[in-house]
């Protein structure tokens, strides 16, 4: 059966509410509506054909209807799509833990899965204070609290609210929140007038000494996105600033935990950006490109010291009261361990180093244009910072929907892109090919050019 554009586009608006969107907004506007995928390409239901910019909200890997990972799925399909992990076992999901703790920094030495960033983060905030408590509940009775940057995003949940910092998302759940402690964030380009990374680190560094030297002894985690604050704008962290948090939780007897849900699997350059630092965090999370962005799983990976806290006789009530009802789904584990083995196989972070370079020369040009304030990179991951005043660091009144209208610009020259508050965000598929890239720029590129020149006139 086939449906019209006109009727999708009504039953779309008359029945669907769309995540992190103004319905009002989007009920004005035409959709788009995605029918298919092919490598690194969406096409809607008329034909169009897109380039993903933003890998699915940073999900793919490989391309979209990859063959070899729709085997995969069928293959497990065929086998089963889903038993319960509760108090038993799946092959699947045995053989990615396995292959998860291979993978990740050393130490990590246990997998608890879940469905998204969001439970995975919710789940290791729920370790960490549980943990405290099993290990002397008398002794650290008063570590209850969380610290998280400024600005910070580690999803939708109310846990993983609560360690957020984003005022936009999140002020209006407040009452609802458990406290957390707020350090600032390494946002050189707002931080510092000469955009110098190393007074930006040390001043951040600084003060999140004082914060534990004060307050450790009521902080039972630090939560932190390494190497690049996604959500906040592509914040990229100055070279040596997650070693040196890394240091400062050891120090104070802080448990770390690594948010890498946005920034793993190659999207910094290496499988996991902590391993560009040698930084091995007590918890780490994963998510988004575990499965080449085919189903939702996630994973909270943590040590043996952690793990055996919660040991114990069932009366003792030690146990992880914590579960999902499609934790470690087969389905899923095995498009994950397809993900993985073709990421060994076809050595795909090994081609990523040629790929940043071309992307850090072509994105040169950006820095170039009237009303761009800052172009940030960490590997595949971009953010080109928008201006109305480049001197005065000023961005466009809201009203006039600069970043909206950049976005609509791309996607009718072939591009699908989104922004994040005045940044425009690039997070291209990883296998996508140098000519890709280069056609992803270009159509950037002239999208901002346009858009922003028109509205600097307007003002």
């Amino acid at each position: 059966m086939t449906y019209t554009f006109a009727e999708l586009d009504k039953w779309d608006k008359d029945y669907v509410w769309h995540p992190f969107t103004q319905m009002k907004t989007y009920r004005q506007e035409r959709p788009l509506i995605i029918e298919r995928g092919n490598g690194s390409y969406l096409y809607d239901i008329e034909g169009n054909r897109y380039l993903d910019g933003y890998s699915s909200l940073w999900v793919n890997v490989h391309g979209h209807n990859h063959p070899e990972l729709n085997q995969a799925l069928t293959d497990q399909a065929a086998h089963i799509a889903h038993s319960t992990l509760l108090g038993a076992a799946n092959v699947p999901s045995i053989l990615l833990a396995k292959k998860l703790v291979e993978l990740t920094p050393a130490g990590l030495d246990k997998v608890f899965y879940s469905d998204s960033g969001s439970t995975s983060v919710e789940i290791a905030l729920k370790m960490a204070y549980q943990y405290w408590k099993l290990k002397d509940a008398e002794r650290y009775a008063d570590k209850n609290k969380f610290i998280s940057l400024r600005e910070a995003y580690h999803g939708d949940t109310i846990g993983s609210v609560s360690v957020g910092g984003m005022d936009t998302f999140h002020t209006i759940f407040k009452p609802l929140l458990f406290e957390r402690i707020e350090m600032p964030a390494p946002y050189t380009y707002r931080m510092t007038a000469d955009n110098d990374p190393e007074t930006c680190k040390v001043h951040c560094l600084t003060e999140l000494e004082a914060i534990l030297r004060e307050h450790h002894e009521e902080i039972a985690g630090l939560i932190i996105e390494p190497l690049v604050q996604g959500a906040a704008g592509m914040l990229t962290a100055p070279d040596g600033f997650l070693h040196g948090v890394r240091e400062l939780c050891t120090r104070y007897h802080v448990l770390m935990i690594a948010d890498e849900v946005a920034v793993g699997f190659g999207r910094t350059g290496t499988l996991f950006a902590c391993e560009q630092e040698n930084v091995k965090p007590d918890l780490m999370c994963i998510a988004k490109g575990l499965t080449a962005g085919y189903l939702p799983l996630a994973a909270t990976l943590t040590t043996d010291d952690v793990y055996s806290a919660f040991l114990g006789e069932p009366h003792e009530l030690k146990t992880f009261f914590h579960g999902h009802t499609y934790t470690g789904n087969q389905l899923a584990c095995a498009v994950a361990l397809k993900n993985i083995e073709l990421l060994e196989r076809d050595g795909l972070i090994e081609t990523l180093p040629e790929k940043i370079e071309f992307l850090t020369q072509r994105l040169a040009a950006f820095r170039d244009l009237t009303h761009v304030g800052d172009v940030r990179q960490r590997g595949m991951m971009i953010g080109i910072e928008l201006v109305r005043d480049r001197a005065a660091k000023e961005v466009f009144p809201p009203s006039l929907g600069v970043e909206h209208r950049v976005i609509l610009h791309a996607r009718q020259n072939g591009a699908i892109i989104r922004p994040l508050g005045p940044v425009i965000v690039l997070m291209p598929i990883l296998a996508m090919s140098i000519d890709e890239l280069d056609e992803l720029l270009t159509i950037t590129y002239e999208a901002i050019k346009t858009v922003t020149i028109e509205a600097g006139q307007t003002i």
